[in-house]
């Protein structure tokens, strides 16, 4: 081999190497960015649904609590226009809740929720027929305070498949 073709070949491979070595930290820097950014969307989606599925838990206990409340009140005669209130500002925030939990949160927890919601939301209007004076044939609220108790096995259920979706095993 002559010392030309030698020198072409040692600095061609001379500029490949130079090149290779601007090119291979920039191609790791683009990987461990993307890596970074992936790892951060899964945080941030992690804490949405954590965050979801508190403040619907919260909402579901305290509107069931208050549901309950109301229609032993409402069985003892002593059903007042600020107990009324009290579970009205509950049922909106907790189908606020619901309504914001519909948009983050994975299809097998929603039906879990939309199945505590069938229960809540049919007593709550039962509820109030009964307190306008229009209660449907059978409908009381001593009948009431027996059909809310369906809610406690769905709350355990949504709350257990939320848990679950958070990583946490019991």
């Amino acid at each position: 081999m002559s010392d030309a073709i030698a020198t072409a070949i040692t600095a061609a491979a001379g500029i490949g190497g130079a090149l290779l070595g601007a090119m291979l930290p920039q191609r790791y820097n683009a990987r461990e960015r993307a890596a970074e950014a992936e790892l951060a969307d899964r945080r941030r989606s992690f804490e949405e649904r954590r965050e979801a599925y508190t403040a619907m838990n919260r909402a579901s206990e305290q509107f069931h609590t208050l549901l309950k409340d109301a229609l032993q009140r409402m069985r003892d005669g002593i059903y007042t226009e600020e107990d009324r209130s009290r579970l009205e500002d509950s049922r909106r925030e907790y189908r606020d809740h619901y309504a914001a939990a519909q948009m983050i949160v994975p299809l097998r927890i929603m039906e879990a929720s939309r199945e505590l919601n069938k229960v809540l939301a049919g007593v709550d209007a039962a509820a109030k027929r009964i307190d306008r004076g229009f209660a449907r044939d059978g409908e009381s609220a001593e009948r009431l305070l027996i059909e809310v108790k369906q809610a406690e096995p769905r709350m355990v259920t949504m709350r257990t498949l939320m848990r679950e979706d958070l990583g946490i095993r019991d």
